[in-house]
């Protein structure tokens, strides 16, 4: 299956993000922080990238521009989910190279089919 990559801060949404996909048969691999995600990214190179967008240091519409502009990177699809549910954030996030925007909490069957949807194109 797939190997998703989740990039949040937050300890609770990486466990119950890790959970989900699991159980959904994804395989997972983790980074709390922008910058390490961006770290995993190029080393792991997975099939899809959960990006949260607030984030201490670097943020997920920074971290996700400069995957998007890495050759190594860019051709990762990455799916922003976060709790900022403001029309001006999802275009923001869309220009940065998110191929999706999801709004916290993100129903489980939500975010199964859209991930599947990315990584199956």
């Amino acid at each position: 299956m797939a190997v998703v990559l989740i990039i949040d801060d937050s300890p609770t949404e990486l466990h119950l993000f890790q959970k989900t996909l699991e159980k959904a048969g994804f395989d997972t691999i983790v980074a709390d922080s922008g910058e390490d995600g961006i770290s995993a990214a190029k080393s792991a190179h997975p099939d899809c990238i959960l990006m949260d967008v607030v984030m201490p240091g670097m943020n997920g519409f920074q971290a996700t521009r400069k995957l998007t502009q890495d050759p190594a990177t860019s051709d990762i699809p990455v799916i922003m989910v976060t709790t900022k549910d403001q029309e001006t954030d999802r275009i923001w996030g869309m220009r940065q190279g998110a191929v999706e925007y999801l709004v916290k909490p993100v129903p489980e069957k939500e975010l199964v089919a859209r991930i599947k949807r990315v990584v199956t194109g």
